[in-house]
């Protein structure tokens, strides 16, 4: 086991944690969670030895090991994916890296006695020190993670996959102590729901730092909270932690009370002229200034969001043949999608196809190989991006809000100032006026979060906005979709913030295909999974029965809701078009496009109309 005794550490005036005390046992699953800036990632790191503590120290036995999974990690650009993999002082890695570069000598010279040779006795090795499970479960690791090239060097490798390759390391190095910091990021869903399953057979204990909700549930029975410099040990998962946290802030509120009205006695003692001549009375008096400087932490560090939007008129965002490849691979053809105010619209897929390019195309950043991308005149695009904007270190926090503006509305009509709404997003006063340098990674997503919503935008484009988000952040930010009144379309892999925020999915195969579905990510999940079930279990050769329905599917019951908005939207666009084709008398190509896209227009209305008619007709049936 390991035990933190008393570990400080502080940042020039800024104190991160004072006095911790905890133990990490032998199979022990821990989450580590608290607000961007806290320390959580700095605690890792000095538990991984990496960084060392003000005061206090860390005690384990002498041959215990400890494998830390940065968020970044570092690579050597000129060796294999099997080099990196089996890097590492352990003797096990040693006689892997042998015995590897050995079998890929005798690939090189497969008539070299000294290549067969060394081959052999590299296999001894393995024999020896019983390698062999080691190196499957590598390889394993690597093929799940979507590594299948062992030998390609790791300066070939995008980003996503630098990251798969550095938790396929990770996972297989021999530790007693697993540590990672936001293993999935960039992970898709395929790959996290491996993971999830791979980590609850991992030997060792895990210590982890994450945003994804569902992951922490599924993999953790112990949660660590870093708030306001102390830590704080729930024995349970992070919904034995919800239901926790809510009784120990309302302990605490009943503890500040009890102190106040304490207080307010002994004040009123001194009041009343009480002399310090006895050595009683000085202690009762020392004992009123203890009770002034004793802080609580009651006050919720909630991000309110009551950001306004400016109005958005019925035409919004349409997308017609819509068509882009990249380096040869065809991401996506001939889109047809039609957005509607207050849609909500999650996009789902394996990395690399095409998610975040369908965004930046929406955005006007990218120009699509062919079709046509309308975006209406009331439109105003909020764009929270993956990798965020350059941000000025040298920058006061409080400046690069104000570039912005100064104040803005809110939904009800008031007037909020830049520092108020620095405030709502966790930057006090005094700290509005440090330079953006001096803050963490999950701070400045935060920062730049509050530029975009400050800029009062009515469509949100969100690409992965739960990477480097702490969960309070998440939290409040789906709150405030909740009630935003204007369209969100977002990129996530995050399981529980799609759930949470959206009715509609673009499910993106990899292939160029995009199918437009209705529901959330549980749904879609659940219908695959049913779907999937009936497949296994309908018996071959026999004619499929139609079951006796009572009312309308799910997906069928949101298609219900919103198809006669999508027909009216449908019915506005043709007089448009009539009377578009009209002013453009003269102009035989214009008049030629316009013409294409009216027949189009119809094609697909008389298609809604159909739709709408068999959902009626099922209606109906439910009635009877």
């Amino acid at each position: 086991m390991l035990t933190l005794e008393a570990i400080t550490k502080s940042y020039g005036e800024k104190s991160l944690f004072e006095n911790i005390h905890a133990l990490i046992d032998k199979q022990d699953r821990i989450g580590l969670i608290g607000i961007n800036g806290t320390g959580k990632s700095t605690l890792l790191k000095i538990i991984a030895g990496f960084e060392t503590a003000d005061e206090g120290k860390l005690i384990h036995p002498n041959d215990y090991r400890i494998e830390y999974l940065s968020q970044n990690p570092p690579f050597d650009e000129e060796i294999t994916i099997l080099d990196y993999i089996f890097s590492g002082d352990a003797r096990i890695m040693k006689v892997l890296r042998a015995y590897e570069q050995a079998l890929y000598n005798l690939e090189q010279n497969p008539t070299s006695e000294d290549a067969q040779t060394l081959l052999m006795e590299t296999q001894q090795m393995m024999d020896k020190h019983h390698a062999w499970d080691a190196s499957t479960v590598a390889k394993t690791v690597l093929t799940k993670m979507g590594i299948t090239n062992f030998q390609q060097l790791t300066n070939k490798l995008s980003g996503g996959q630098k990251k798969r390759v550095a938790i396929a390391k990770a996972l297989i190095q021999p530790a007693d102590l697993l540590i990672l910091d936001e293993p999935t990021n960039h992970l898709d869903y395929d790959t996290i729901v491996w993971l999830e399953k791979h980590l609850t057979t991992y030997p060792g204990a895990l210590l982890l730092v994450t945003h994804d909700r569902y992951f922490l549930n599924h993999v953790t029975n112990i949660i660590f909270e870093l708030d306001h410099g102390s830590l704080y040990e729930y024995k349970g998962n992070y919904e034995y932690f919800l239901e926790k946290k809510v009784e120990r802030e309302a302990i605490e509120v009943q503890s500040q009370q009890k102190h106040q009205n304490t207080l307010r006695r002994e004040l009123a003692w001194l009041q009343r002229g009480a002399r310090a001549r006895s050595t009683k009375q000085r202690a009762r008096i020392e004992r009123i200034d203890d009770l002034k400087e004793k802080t609580f932490h009651t006050d919720k560090a909630n991000v309110e969001i009551q950001v306004g939007s400016q109005r958005l008129g019925k035409q919004v965002i349409e997308l017609e043949n819509v068509s882009k490849t990249i380096a040869d691979q065809v991401l996506f053809e001939d889109v047809h999608l039609l957005i509607t105010p207050g849609d909500r619209i999650g996009m789902i897929g394996p990395n690399g196809s095409g998610k975040s390019t369908l965004l930046n195309i929406i955005a006007n950043r990218i120009t699509p190989d062919s079709g046509i991308v309308h975006i209406g005149e009331t439109v105003k695009i909020g764009y929270y991006t993956q990798g965020e904007e350059e941000l000025d270190d040298d920058m006061r926090i409080i400046k690069y809000i104000k570039q912005v503006a100064e104040v803005i509305q809110t939904k009800d009509g008031n007037i909020i100032t830049a520092e108020q709404m620095l405030e709502r997003f966790l930057f006090s006063r005094p700290k509005q006026w440090s330079y953006i340098g001096q803050l963490s990674g999950g701070e400045k997503r935060r920062l730049y979060l509050l530029k975009i919503l400050m800029q009062e935008p009515n469509v949100l484009l969100l690409d992965e906005p739960t990477n480097d988000l702490d969960i309070q952040t998440l939290s409040i930010l789906e709150e405030y979709i909740e009630h935003f009144p204007g369209v969100v379309l977002t990129v996530s892999h995050d399981r529980y913030f799609l759930d949470q925020v959206v009715d509609e999915l673009l499910v993106f195969d990899g292939n160029g295909q995009i199918e437009h579905v209705y529901g959330n990510y549980t749904d879609y999940m659940a219908t695959q999974i049913e779907t999937k079930t009936a497949e296994k279990k309908r018996p071959k050769q026999q004619p499929k029965r139609q079951q006796e329905r009572k009312k309308l599917s799910y997906h069928e019951q949101k298609e219900w809701e919103t198809i006669e908005d999508y027909i009216t939207a449908l019915e506005e666009k043709l007089d448009r078009l009539a009377s578009e084709i009209v002013e453009h008398g003269s102009n035989i190509e214009e008049v030629q496009r316009l013409y294409e896209e009216q027949q189009r227009t119809e094609q697909l209305l008389e298609e809604k109309m159909e739709r709408w008619e068999h959902l009626s007709l099922l209606i109906e049936s439910f009635q009877q």
